[in-house]
C-alpha cells in the first residue's frame, strides 16, 4: 500500500479520512457553545440530523456520479461543499445559517465517503484492499483521542468558530497528493457507452426521499406531542419506498449474499452508534463525572477499533472472514450490554472503558470487513451505486435508532435535569438508559446472525 506506486494516492486518500474524522470528533465538543452563542438550543438536534439528512442524498448522487463518470468528480465537489459548509457554519451568526452550514458539509461528506470507496475499488487490488480499508480505520485513531481535547483546548482559548474554520485550509495538502494519482489510475466511467448517459432520474428522486423521509423521521422523535405523529408518519411514508428503491432486493430480508453485506453494515454500525451516544451522558448524569473524562472513557476504542481493522486485513485471516465477523458482532453485543452495569454505583465506573475497547475491536472486524467484502461481490461498474447502499445502510440505521432511543429515553424521563445523587439507582433515569442499551445489545444480536449470510450457497454436486 505504500510502495512507490501506490504511496502518493494512499497518503491523499487516508489524509482526507482523518480530516474527516478530526471534524466529527471536534464538533461534538465544539456544539454546544456554538448553539449557546447563537442562541439556538432549542434547534440543537437539527445541528447534527441536518448532516445526516443530506448526506444521504451525497450518497446516492456519489454513487451514481462514480459509476458514471467516475470519482474524481464527486470527490473534489464533495471536498469543496465539505469546506464550505465549514465556512458557513463558522462564520454564521443566527443558528439557521449554522445548520444550514451543517447541511452543506454533509451534503460533502456523502459525496467524499462513496467517492472514496469506489477509488479503492478500482485503484488497488484485491490483495491490498484490507489492507486500505484498515487505514481508513486507523485514520480515526488520533482524531478520537486527540479531537475532543484539541477541540476544547481551541474553543476555550480561540473561540468555537476556530474549529470549523481552521479544517478548511488543511484539505489542500491531500488534494494535491491524491488527485493527480486518481486522475490517472481511476478516473472516467467504467463502461464508456455507459458513461454517456444520464443520471438514474429514479434514484436520484428516491434519494430526495430518503433524505426528506429521515429528517421528517427525526423531526418527529424530537417532539413526543401527538401532533408529531403527522410528521412521523410522512416521513415513514417517504422513507420506505426509498429505501426498498435504493437497497439491494432482499436487503430487508437478509438475503444471501451483497444483500446480506448492506444489512450487517446498517444493524452494526446503528447500534453501536446509537448505544455510544448515551455512554458520556450516562456517566455524567448517573456516575457524576465531568465532561472531559466521560468523553474519555471512549478515547481507548480509536486504538482497538484500529486494532480489530489491522486484523481482518492480515492475508491469512481472508479464508475466515465470515467467523470474524460474527466474533465481533458478538464482541459488540457483549460491550453494548455491560455499559449500563455502571448504573449499580457499586460497579467500577472504568468498567465502561474496557467494555467500550472491546466492542470497538469488534466493530473494526466488522466495518472493514463489509467494505471488503462488498467491493468483491460488485462488478466494476456497479461499484458506486454499492457502495453507495452500504453507506446509505450506515447512516439510515444511525437516523432510525438514533431516534427511536432517543424517543424512548425521552419517554421514560431521561431528558429530565436532576443532578445525580446516591440514590439515583432508584430513579427514572437508569429505566431510561436501560430502554437505550439493552434493544441495541438485541439489535446486534441480529446482526451476529447475518453474519452467516455473507456468501451465496455453493451450488449443490
Amino acid at each position: 500500500m505504500l510502495s512507490r506506486a501506490y504511496r502518493a494516492l494512499s497518503v491523499g486518500i487516508v489524509s482526507v479520512v482523518v480530516l474527516i474524522a478530526f471534524e466529527a470528533t471536534a464538533v461534538g465538543t465544539a456544539m454546544p457553545v456554538a448553539a449557546r452563542e447563537l442562541d439556538g438550543l432549542a434547534l440543537y438536534a437539527f445541528a447534527f440530523s441536518g448532516y445526516f439528512t443530506t448526506s444521504l442524498f451525497g450518497m446516492v448522487l456519489a454513487g451514481q456520479w462514480s459509476d458514471r463518470r467516475g470519482p474524481l468528480g464527486a470527490l473534489t465537489t464533495g471536498i469543496g461543499a465539505f469546506a464550505a459548509g465549514l465556512v458557513v457554519a463558522g462564520t454564521a451568526q443566527v443558528m439557521w445559517v449554522f445548520i444550514l452550514g451543517r447541511a452543506v458539509q454533509g451534503l460533502g461528506g456523502g459525496l467524499v465517503i462513496v467517492a472514496l470507496y469506489v477509488v479503492v475499488g478500482r485503484a488497488y487490488p484485491d490483495r491490498l484492499r484490507p489492507a486500505i480499508m484498515a487505514s481508513f480505520a486507523a485514520g480515526w485513531v488520533v482524531p478520537s483521542i486527540v479531537g475532543p481535547l484539541a477541540a476544547g483546548t481551541v474553543t476555550e482559548h480561540l473561540g468555537w468558530r476556530w474549529v470549523f474554520l481552521g479544517i478548511p485550509v488543511l484539505v489542500v495538502f491531500p488534494l494535491a497528493l491524491a488527485l493527480p494519482q486518481i486522475r490517472r489510475r481511476a478516473s472516467g466511467p467504467v463502461d464508456e457507452e455507459a458513461g454517456a448517459g444520464s443520471f438514474d432520474r429514479r434514484r436520484i428522486r428516491l434519494a430526495l426521499g430518503i433524505s426528506l423521509g429521515a429528517g421528517l423521521l427525526q423531526y418527529a422523535a424530537q417532539d413526543l406531542r401527538p401532533l408529531s405523529l403527522v410528521p412521523g408518519l410522512a416521513g415513514a411514508a417517504f422513507l420506505v419506498p426509498a429505501v426498498l428503491g435504493l437497497l439491494p432486493r432482499g436487503t430487508y430480508r437478509a438475503a444471501r449474499g451483497l444483500p446480506s453485506v448492506v444489512l450487517l453494515r446498517g444493524l452494526a454500525a446503528g447500534s453501536f452508534v446509537a448505544a455510544e451516544s448515551f455512554v458520556p451522558l450516562m456517566l455524567v448524569t448517573q456516575r457524576g463525572l465531568s465532561p472531559t473524562l466521560a468523553g474519555l472513557s471512549l478515547a481507548a476504542g480509536g486504538v482497538t477499533w484500529a486494532l480489530g481493522s489491522f486484523a481482518q486485513s492480515r492475508a491469512r485471516m481472508a479464508p475466515y472472514r465470515e467467523r470474524l465477523m460474527t466474533i465481533g458482532m458478538v464482541l459488540v453485543a457483549i460491550a453494548i450490554v455491560t455499559a449500563p452495569s455502571v448504573l449499580v454505583h457499586a460497579v467500577p465506573v472504568w468498567t465502561v472503558a474496557v467494555a467500550w475497547g472491546v466492542g470497538c475491536f469488534g466493530m473494526g472486524l466488522v466495518i472493514s470487513s463489509t467494505s471488503v467484502l462488498l467491493l468483491q461481490l460488485s462488478a466494476p461498474e456497479e461499484a458506486g451505486s454499492n457502495s453507495a447502499a452500504l453507506q446509505i445502510s450506515d447512516a439510515l440505521a444511525n437516523v432510525v435508532l438514533l431516534a427511536a432511543t432517543g424517543a424512548a429515553f425521552a419517554a421514560l424521563g431521561g431528558g429530565s435535569t436532576a443532578a445525580p445523587t446516591a440514590s439515583a439507582a432508584g430513579s427514572g433515569h437508569p429505566a431510561a438508559f436501560a430502554a437505550v442499551f439493552l434493544p441495541m445489545a438485541a439489535v446486534a444480536l441480529v446482526g451476529a446472525w447475518v453474519t452467516r449470510r455473507l456468501r451465496e450457497r455453493a451450488p449443490a454436486r
